[in-house]
């Protein structure tokens, strides 16, 4: 028994289903079928429930079936899949079907704009750099399917203005979804507890639905059969997730703005431009790179190290108490070899050049950001209906009623004094969760210390060790080891807060989506920021520069000695620290996202596969997917952002960090688009004007990284100690450089050792050297800081000023002359309003004419009235 509403169909639908009939018996029904059993009438979302046998049954079926009754009431149209046909003998489906009327209603409820008459601007195609992205692009009929229109605010009354060719096909699914969201989200299902209970979220949290969703529109592996509309989801699949078929090329915006809406489109253009400007960033780290590479045999610094008489004869005070030995510098030849490759004169370049990419970024970003507005029709788009409305968790907390100003109706309300204990709650947790943090780093900053000793003495005993020792010395054994334990605590945390911060963030009770989701952001950003780059600080700011000097280092909890850093330089650590984290978290990241859903839809298939000779219908397929969820989005922007942050924080001591970020994201945009159209159910269309939050956290990052470069040229790199030496206090008028090493090492005599801290074995030299400027034993004020050390001080910090403030000016200039809305974006926008006034005017008068068949007069005073009008759009633009 099915209880299908009764159609008014006209006399020439009614023929077509007669001689339709045979075709679509419920039998032999394509299992890709998304319409009703009449074949016409398109599936625009489908709920699915349980029959349950629990106490709540009863008063679930009366709210499914008071929900059913006024979601007809609207217009909709329903139709039932009994349990019997479905796969695990157990859901109902609940198939809705919007007609013509309610979509023409809802439109203009929505304020939605449609096409109305052909545009006359040609789109503009001169990009910068077009030419260079040639065959990046997709073809010509792809990108551009339909022309350019101008676009009205839909009304029912002037149906005629609009380019209405099929009224199927009129709106695009992704409006169609999101009319009837609209329309389940108000609609009442009841009274209890004397208030009017309505919306399908309310409904999908008591479990009176089991779900929610818009269908997908067809396989994503084959094409529609030929007398089908063309299916979005497969070009979408072939054109975007798996462009290795066609070249690389840009995303199909329309598409994916017509199948998911222009939330989660703004997320791919967003993607799709930064992985653009990406690759400029990646030319020219790779060109710093290989000059390090071309300039690495000729560089004075590593060959005086590698030089058996003069590294081979330099011997260093002792890295760790009693079990470490002397040591001499030529051990360390290939470490200063390598971390040339990453600390010459280019590091200073790509700085800078970095700082100055970031603005062009973010600026360009900003154009291409309106150029996307004008393009979908989102210039008036007011924030988002959805994010302003109020979240039913919201309503169904709230005690307390407060007199809206604005509509003057009762709306709930809750007082801060009820909200403050949990503002504090969720303070107190992301401080305590960013000092465990913080602790777990102190913690393997610890085990670095103690396995140190360790590895150093076992490397001295074990002569099998000999030929190891020339590239795995102990501070880089230590250091690697140190980097991927770092790497695993910060993925358990990771994995830890983020179910604690949702949790916190709803116990907040948010007031609207916006609120909530600007909370979470906020948390989560706050703790990824700390999670993934205090390390990476660490390792940049701190590690080498508290240290002491022999017979005085600093030690931690009193108990290990302060790391120090490789005669060459904290850098080279810094970079194999962020190449572990980066890289360890881009492919950890892919293999989730594409694992992880794969997995889940597997397991859920094969517990539904009961008795599978009945039909496996597309809805049935599609309830068996993953629920992409409100979050989905988050987290995707989570991520590339946290990514932006290793391309521009650290960049200075990693010139190939964009090049990783850059081959990363060439497969996140494939991986996020398959995953999107064959692991999830179809999201709901949102619309979305901008990257929202994020977009100032960009800024943020982008202000923060000019300062962490020039610091970590100045205190982590050798650059300026090079270049005092160079300018000042070279002897040298052929070989500026030569003495260079034997300059930046201060001498330490080894009786002024306190006890139990040298090594017990007499020798036979009195002094070592150790990395500082430092006076001598001999001098009246031993072993405090020399005049060089204050003449380097002063350079760095003088480097920092300059670089800062010439990066900074370049910045504001830039950001000066580049304007956010572009030229060519903001005249079409007030032609479009100019036009759009003009053909609305001149549809009113010929209305008029024909309905005012009266005096000439009462003709004229109108004519009037809308001419005026017109003249006043006019000068307003």
């Amino acid at each position: 028994g099915m209880n299908t509403p009764q159609q008014s169909l006209s006399s020439r639908e009614t023929s077509f289903l007669i001689s339709e009939e045979p075709v679509f018996k419920k039998d032999e029904q394509s299992k890709d079928s998304i319409f009703f059993r009449d074949g016409i009438r398109q599936i625009d979302f489908v709920l699915s429930y349980v029959d349950d046998i629990k106490k709540e049954a009863e008063l679930k079926a009366e709210r499914r079936k008071e929900f059913e009754q006024n979601l007809r009431k609207t217009g909709l149209e329903l139709e039932i899949e009994d349990k019997r046909n479905s796969e695990d003998g157990r859901t109902y489906f609940v198939k809705i079907h919007a007609p013509w009327e309610v979509l023409v209603t809802y439109a203009e409820v929505l304020g939605i704009k449609m096409p109305i008459k052909e545009s006359d601007i040609p789109p503009a195609e001169n990009i910068p750099f077009s030419y260079m992205l040639g065959p990046l692009k997709l073809p010509k009929k792809v990108r551009h399917p339909r022309p350019e229109y101008f676009t009205a605010q839909f009304t029912r009354h002037r149906q005629e203005l609009f380019l209405i060719e099929d009224e199927s096909s009129f709106f695009p699914s992704s409006m169609r979804n999101r009319i009837v969201y609209y329309i389940l989200s108000r609609c009442p299902f009841g009274i209890e507890d004397g208030k009017k209970k309505f919306g399908i979220e309310r409904l999908l949290t008591s479990n009176t639905y089991s779900s929610a969703y818009p269908l997908h529109d067809g396989y994503y592996y084959t094409p529609s059969a030929p007398y089908n509309p063309v299916k979005k989801r497969y070009v979408f699949f072939q054109n975007w997730a798996f462009v290795f078929t066609y070249r690389y090329k840009k995303i199909c915006m329309d598409i994916t703005r017509n199948y998911f809406g222009e939330k989660i489109a703004m997320y791919f253009v967003f993607l799709g431009f930064y992985t653009e400007m990406l690759s400029f960033a990646a030319i020219v780290g790779l060109a710093c790179f290989i000059y390090g590479l071309l300039s690495m045999h000729n560089n004075s610094n590593s060959s005086e190290i590698c030089d058996p008489t003069i590294g081979g004869q330099i011997i260093m005070c002792p890295l760790c108490d009693q079990v470490c030995d002397y040591w001499r510098l030529n051990t360390t030849c290939l470490a200063s070899k390598i971390s040339h490759l990453f600390d010459n004169e280019s590091t200073v370049f790509f700085a800078i050049f970095m700082g100055i990419w970031v603005t062009l970024f973010l600026e360009f970003w900003k154009q291409r950001q309106a150029r996307m507005e004008y393009e979908w029709d989102l210039v008036d788009f007011e924030e988002e209906q959805q994010q302003l409305q109020l979240r039913p968790e919201f309503e169904a907390m709230c005690k307390h009623r407060k007199m809206n100003a604005v509509t003057k109706e009762m709306e709930p309300y809750m007082p801060l004094w009820s909200r403050l204990p949990w503002y504090f709650l969720s303070g107190a947790t992301v401080t305590f969760w960013m000092a465990l943090v913080i602790a777990c780093m102190v913690a393997v900053i610890v085990y670095r210390l103690s396995v140190f000793a360790t590895f150093a003495s076992f490397m001295e005993s074990e002569a099998s060790f000999k030929h190891v020792k020339s590239f795995l010395t102990p501070q880089i054994t230590t250091s690697l080891s140190g980097s991927c334990l770092n790497f695993i605590v910060i993925l358990i945390l990771n994995f830890i807060y983020e179910k604690i911060s949702v949790w916190i963030t709803k116990m907040e009770i948010p007031r609207t989506y916006q609120e909530y989701e600007s909370s979470l952001t906020l948390k989560m950003f706050l703790f990824q920021f700390v999670n993934f780059y205090s390390s990476c600080f660490y390792v940049a700011f701190f590690k080498g520069k508290f240290v002491g000097y022999p017979g005085k280092y600093t030690y931690l909890f009193h108990a290990w000695r302060s790391e120090e850093c490789d005669p060459g330089g904290c850098l080279i650590e810094l970079t194999a620290q962020l190449t572990i984290i980066m890289t360890g978290k881009q492919i950890f990241g892919n293999i989730k996202e594409a694992i992880y859903p794969m997995v889940l839809n597997w397991w859920r298939r094969r517990k539904a596969r009961t008795n599978s000779e009945k039909l496996y219908s597309r809805w049935e397929q599609d309830h068996d997917l993953e629920t992409f969820g409100s979050l989905g989005l988050f987290y995707e922007y989570l991520e590339t952002v946290t990514q932006f942050g290793f391309v521009t924080l650290f960049v200075a001591s990693f010139p190939l960090a964009p090049l990783l970020a850059l081959l990363n994201n060439i497969i996140e945009i494939r991986v996020d688009a398959w995953k999107l159209t064959t692991q999830y159910r179809r999201p709901v269309a949102a619309k979305a004007h901008s990257i929202g939050v994020w977009q100032d956290i960009l800024y943020g990052m982008a202000v923060l990284s000019v300062a962490t470069n020039a610091f970590i040229v100045a205190f982590t790199s050798d650059i300026i100690p090079r270049l005092v030496y160079y300018y000042a206090y070279s002897t040298d008028d052929t070989q500026p450089m030569r003495g260079y090493v034997n300059d930046s090492l201060s001498t330490f005599l080894i009786a002024d050792f306190p006890n139990h801290t040298a090594p017990s074995e007499k020798r036979d030299f009195v002094t070592c050297r150790y990395r500082d400027y430092r006076y001598p034993p001999e001098d009246d004020q031993k072993y405090f800081h020399n005049m060089q050390y204050w003449h380097v001080l002063a350079a760095k910090m003088t480097f920092i000023i300059v670089m800062e403030h010439v990066v900074f000016l370049v910045k504001f200039l830039l950001a000066w002359m580049i304007p956010d809305v572009p030229k060519v974006v903001l005249d079409r926008i007030k032609r479009e309003k100019l036009m759009t006034v003009k053909i609305l005017h001149d549809f009113e008068l010929h209305k008029l004419k024909e309905n005012l068949k009266i005096s000439s007069t009462e003709l004229a005073k109108q004519v009037l009235i809308q001419e005026n009008k017109a003249q006043l759009a006019k000068s307003a633009v």
